[in-house]
């Protein structure tokens, strides 16, 4: 007999296991689904935000990541630059040892009654109630809903981790340098390890090193011109393998306004639901704010109880479950038409290399664009708890 799972959810990242984690705070259960071999750590870091920290503690794991991370930022905000692997390891840590299935690769979903059939890569199959993609820019489950692939910017990101022998000196706070179309960014993450990204609108040439770490490296420390030896020296004793290279994509932000982000007991989250732009530093954030309100906003359905098996119980049941998700959708989508509109903005303007945006952006633009950051980063979305 097939086996029928109450709770999908589709990629152990950050909102995947963040959205399992807090269906287990609720005392719910979501099977999750990796289609690599072991949790994925690419992307390094990153910066987490006041929102952020609201989600986590919200889930329960905000002081024991706190207590790794420095904090970058005095005053009602709070900023640390956070580590993938320690967030990813902490929220596998707070499940059930059999919520990941490893090695599942999805090929196709379609409609078995109420419920949704996922067939996998090896020939089994899988049912269930509800169905979350969080499978990233390049879901599955997104192109399943209609939703269209993320454009790109043309621009592109290499970041990097160093980690130092002894400590590296930094101040903790958030380094940010600006060249001729390019900015980077370096911000220490504790007393030995310092995260840093370089973005810029690559030439046809320059996209050749992508296949050369070597050559990558040395293509940044040659934009970083004047920079401080403290930060080229940061790029000089980053690894290899501590360096990924990427395209910067994101999903139209009117796409969220009339694309399907849920259908039926289906429904995106994270990067799947609203790529965008790391220019504000909130895809991460944004994410594990995705995950509180979907958790809350299931639980609620899950919660009423059905005084039968029959037809019209099972109809009612699904019922809830779809007007869950679209209360997930409609609560969460003007959060990512602002978030995804703002990054965009905001990347435009700091990487411009014309030389009045340039005056502009340095001279009179600067607060404006510090002060619509942080205003993004004010952001609560509530308590794990149901009314």
């Amino acid at each position: 007999m097939e086996v029928v799972e109450d709770i999908v959810i589709v990629g152990a990242g950050i909102a995947g296991l963040a959205t399992a984690v807090a269906l287990h705070r609720m005392g719910y259960k979501g099977l999750v689904l990796e289609s690599s071999p072991s949790l994925r750590v690419t992307g390094f870091a990153f910066l987490t935000w006041t929102n952020a920290w609201k989600a986590l503690d919200a889930i329960g794991i905000g002081d024991s990541l706190r207590a790794q991370h420095d904090k970058l930022i005095t005053g009602e905000h709070e900023l640390r630059c956070t580590r993938r692997r320690e967030l990813l390891e902490a929220l596998a840590g707070e499940l059930p040892s059999n919520s990941i299935r490893f090695s599942s690769k999805i090929v196709s979903i379609e409609e078995s009654g109420y419920l949704k059939r996922l067939h996998f890569a090896d020939g089994s199959t899988l049912k269930t109630k509800v169905l979350i993609g969080c499978d990233g820019v390049n879901s599955v489950v997104a192109k399943w809903l209609g939703l269209s692939k993320p454009v790109s910017t043309g621009r592109y990101a290499v970041r990097g981790l160093a980690s130092f022998k002894e400590r590296h000196g930094f101040e903790s706070k958030f380094f940010q340098l600006f060249g001729e179309g390019t900015r980077s960014g370096f911000v220490p993450c504790d007393e030995r390890t310092v995260y840093w990204f370089f973005t810029w609108t690559p030439s046809p040439q320059e996209k050749e090193i992508e296949e050369n770490p070597a050559k990558t490296k040395e293509f940044v420390l040659s934009k970083l011109g004047h920079a401080p030896e403290n930060i080229k020296n940061v790029v000089e004793n980053t690894e290899l393998d501590g360096m990924t290279w990427a395209p910067l994509r994101f999903r139209p932000p009117w796409e969220l306004l009339w694309g399907n982000i849920s259908k039926d007991n289906v429904c995106v989250a994270g990067d799947a639901f609203h790529p965008m732009t790391p220019d504000i530093a909130q895809g991460a954030c944004s994410a594990l704010e995705d995950a509180v309100v979907l958790a809350r906003c299931l639980a609620e359905a899950f919660s009423h109880k059905s005084s039968g098996k029959g037809e019209k119980e099972e109809e009612e049941f699904f019922m809830r479950i779809k007007i869950a998700l679209k209360k997930f959708a409609n609560e969460r989508k003007w959060r990512g038409f602002e978030l995804i509109s703002t990054a965009y903005m905001i990347g435009s303007i700091q990487q411009s290399n014309g030389k009045i945006m340039t005056w502009l952006r340095d001279k009179m633009l600067a607060p404006f664009l510090a002060g619509l950051l942080l205003k993004r980063a004010d952001f609560d979305c509530g308590k794990l708890s149901i009314s």
